[in-house]
């Protein structure tokens, strides 16, 4: 891992080499995730193309500095339009495949959307465009479960601990923000007709942090092509439970950009 200073504050984050002249990714976790929890996900989609990665971790998340705070509810637009642009720019990744996944996705779509920088395409695990009750309801739960796991070295806590150096600003900085009652009127939706560039959006029918109403929402507004991967049997997460498939479409439709 290496580290850049974006506004005084250290992000963590490692390049995967590949050719300059494919166009390259950049990896975007989920809101309890870190570039560590991608496990090798990256290396094997960068291996299949060829391509040029980023993979980093948000403040508060693996070995990222600490928050210094809680999270407003515009974190994800602060993330897109801020942090992101300026770490793209540290480490030379410009017009790359944005492959984003749960807030990881959102914070890609806000990206493409308004940063005014050209994307090669958008690659949607899970991603969230508003704020349905399932979510609300997951995140209330497991945020009890971490809460009662604090004394657990088998616990909750004591895992992520193994990942976030923070480890309670990676998850409650994450469970409080979106369980604050500000941010239950989020929504992205309108941002997805903003975006031109080729999306491909991949969701599991047994996720507990959304539906497919969140790919319908994107699908009806983008003004971009759209191709979408619906997996049965598959949770929060599709690129751990059906990995073979999603890293397929991802390189099919990388190779169709």
């Amino acid at each position: 891992m290496q580290f850049a200073t974006i506004a005084g504050r250290r992000l963590e984050y490692r390049v995967i080499p590949g050719d300059s002249a494919r166009a390259a990714l950049v990896f975007l976790h989920e809101g309890l995730g870190c570039a560590a929890l991608w496990r090798d996900f990256p290396d094997r989609v960068a291996a299949r193309l060829g391509a040029r990665s980023l993979v980093y971790s948000r403040l508060g998340y693996g070995h990222s500095d600490a928050l210094g705070g809680a999270r407003a509810p515009t974190f994800m637009h602060e993330e897109a339009l801020t942090i992101l642009p300026q770490l793209m720019d540290r480490t030379g990744f410009h017009n790359a495949l944005l492959l984003g996944h749960s807030d990881g996705a959102s914070i890609a779509l806000i990206h493409a959307a308004l940063a005014g920088r050209p994307v090669a395409g958008l690659a949607l695990l899970a991603p969230h465009v508003f704020v349905e009750p399932i979510c609300l309801a997951s995140i209330a739960k497991i945020r009890d479960s971490y809460r009662v796991s604090a004394a657990d070295p088998d616990g909750l806590r004591s895992r992520l601990a193994k990942y976030h150096v923070h480890v309670d600003d990676a998850f409650l900085g994450w469970a409080d923000a979106w369980l604050q009652p500000e941010f239950r009127g989020w929504n992205i939706e309108a941002l997805a007709a903003a975006v031109t560039a080729p999306l491909l959006l991949i969701q599991g029918t047994d996720d507990e942090y959304g539906t497919l109403a969140q790919l319908d929402s994107i699908t009806r507004r983008a003004t971009g092509p759209v191709s979408r991967l619906i997996l049965p049997d598959c949770g929060h997460a599709p690129q751990r439970d059906c990995e073979g498939a999603v890293l397929d479409a991802i390189v099919a439709f990388a190779q169709g950009l």
